[in-house]
């Protein structure tokens, strides 16, 4: 299996190191594709108003300036042309992609590249806590993540699918299984902005979640990691509603 490995957090990404390892305990075939500088929150963007620098680190590995979309391409297009991978592994990310992250997330754009590109792709985070980003325990990830992969990759992706995998901030051993669930929803009250001035006066803002008590609905991935749990969520890129495409197109017959 050729696997190509890519992330939003950079090249130079703890995280990336972490998703090596784990893609190498599957396969002698990896190859390394990530953006040259961190990329997180840019989405599903690509950059068509400048060029793409490529860079090579050493042999399979690669640094882009661009996007995670435009590492995905590069890899399969360019660089893998003659032999495109059979898996796309995106991650492991700084951080939990989970409920509204999606939308924002680099790390599962990467992974919705690929399947756009036709190959099987899956986003791996790796959520933390009141530790913050010095305390991250990608050591989760690195414990779980090949087995909870080769069982994706046995269950099968369908075309258009991305399976979006997240590990809770806990030790290896602390892990309580692995749950599939759907994409949960945050409760958007929390959403503030922190407003602050420079050093001349000037303001300037941060978009921030506050601290308070939440709980998240029962089968989301938000409730997996809050109980510990390893979170397996497939999403679809079709995002058509099929309710409402079925009661608009009953409002336009006339």
């Amino acid at each position: 299996m050729r696997i190509l490995v890519t992330n939003d957090d950079g090249i130079h990404a703890p995280g990336l190191e972490t998703l090596e390892g784990i893609a190498r305990q599957i396969s002698d075939d990896v190859w390394v594709v990530a953006p040259e500088h961190d990329q997180s929150g840019v989405s599903h963007s690509l950059s068509l108003n400048d060029p793409l620098r490529l860079r090579q680190i050493s042999e399979k590995r690669f640094a882009v300036k661009g996007t995670p979309s435009d590492c995905v391409i590069m890899g399969i297009a360019h660089i893998l042309a003659e032999q495109k991978p059979d898996l796309v592994l995106s991650g492991v990310n700084r951080g939990q992609n989970v409920a509204e992250d999606v939308t924002y997330s680099g790390t599962i754009a990467a992974a919705m590249e690929g399947t756009i590109l036709g190959v099987p792709s899956i986003a791996l985070s790796q959520a933390y806590g009141h530790a913050g980003r010095a305390g991250i325990k990608f050591h989760c990830a690195a414990e779980h993540g090949a087995r909870v992969v080769r069982k994706v990759i046995e269950t099968g992706i369908e075309p258009g699918i991305v399976i979006n995998v997240n590990f809770p901030d806990c030790e290896p051993g602390d892990v309580q299984g692995t749950t599939v669930t759907a994409q949960g929803q945050r409760n958007q009250a929390l959403l503030r902005i922190d407003a602050r001035h420079d050093g001349r006066g000037n303001p300037y803002f941060w978009l921030a979640f506050a601290k308070a008590r939440f709980e998240p609905g029962n089968g989301s991935d938000l409730k997996a990691i809050a109980e510990n749990r390893i979170s397996v969520t497939p999403l679809r890129l079709d995002l058509t509603d099929e309710p409402t495409l079925t009661r608009f197109a009953k409002a336009f017959e006339n």
